[in-house]
């Protein structure tokens, strides 16, 4: 059984497939687990690029984010942002919001501490059968953006081409940038409304815990979608619309800008968790039911997972 794709929703697949006692390969093209909840070490200091937090109301999520909690991977952050718009700045309460000290990315190792994951593995196309680049396996679950995993299938692999063209996907820039002191009024995180750049702001080192003058910003989709061939062109545009946002005076020493071709899902089905086929191949991610993003893709991948193993089993 193979899983591609090492973020949760993957993770959370390999994870329930191998409680089950079926033997599981975990394939990762990047250097390291954690998918868009990614993070990354500047001088040291972890910084969240993809995920801004996660939110919690299911009770077996809630199950694994209390061993996050007791293993100190994760904090409850806050509950309330503030919201930025045409007629100014005004609160806005809402569920808690959870945060990682070490980064998002580190919730996702801790899952795949015990799974076999290869990393900088490269997977090419996915065949009936189902083979994985001419190997066959016994089952293959793409745990990715339905765009990304569009790539990889066979064109005869009917269900599941139709099962991710289904799917729509907005793109997104993250700015981190750090500033030589903390000049901004206080905020966790900040909406930002009817902005032709900017869509939230994070405080970085309130949200890490350890007060360091660290914002992370993301921008709209129609920003993202005209600097994807060059994202690091647009740190100069991302670094001066925080500036104004909060009217700091002095700029950044720091400003790295990551790019997120397919960022978050705008479209896909809201009646089911996964997506599994004759086939044997199974679709799993955020872009199957719920608005509580990191929730939803461990579901989806929890789910996949167990199907998987009842009929593998």
């Amino acid at each position: 059984m193979v899983v591609v794709g090492a973020g949760i929703a993957g993770v959370a697949c390999a994870v329930e497939l191998t409680r089950a006692g079926v033997p599981v390969e975990l394939r990762e093209r990047g250097r390291v687990p954690g998918g868009r909840m990614a993070s990354r070490r500047f001088d040291g200091r972890p910084a969240d690029l993809g995920a801004a937090y996660f939110t919690v109301d299911d009770p077996d999520f809630a199950a694994v984010v209390d061993r996050w909690r007791a293993a100190g991977l994760a904090r409850e952050w806050t509950d309330t942002f503030v919201a930025y718009g045409p007629d100014g700045r005004r609160e806005v309460p809402g569920p808690v919001r959870w945060a990682a000290p070490c980064g998002l990315r580190s919730l996702v190792e801790h899952l795949a501490r015990e799974l076999p994951v290869t990393v900088d593995r490269l997977v090419l196309g996915v065949e009936p059968g189902p083979a994985v680049d001419g190997g066959r396996c016994a089952a293959v679950a793409l745990a990715m953006p339905g765009p990304q995993a569009a790539l990889l299938l066979d064109p005869a692999l009917t269900e599941a081409t139709r099962a991710v063209q289904a799917q729509r996907w907005a793109p997104a820039l993250s700015g981190v940038l750090r500033f030589p002191s903390r000049a901004w009024a206080d905020f966790r995180g900040a909406f930002v409304n009817d902005h032709p750049l900017l869509a939230l702001v994070c405080d970085d080192g309130d949200r890490r815990g350890d007060g360091a003058p660290v914002l992370v910003a993301h921008t709209t989709a129609e920003f993202a979608g005209r600097h994807l061939t060059q994202p690091t062109a647009a740190g100069p545009a991302i670094e001066e619309a925080v500036r104004d946002l909060f009217g700091l005076p002095e700029p950044a020493d720091l400003v790295h800008v990551h790019r997120w071709t397919y960022a978050r899902p705008v479209e896909g089905p809201t009646d089911r968790t996964h997506h599994l086929d004759d086939d044997g191949i199974g679709l799993a991610g955020d872009a199957f039911g719920g608005r509580s993003r990191v929730q939803a893709a461990w579901r989806s991948g929890r789910d996949l997972g167990r199907a998987l193993a009842t009929r593998l089993g």
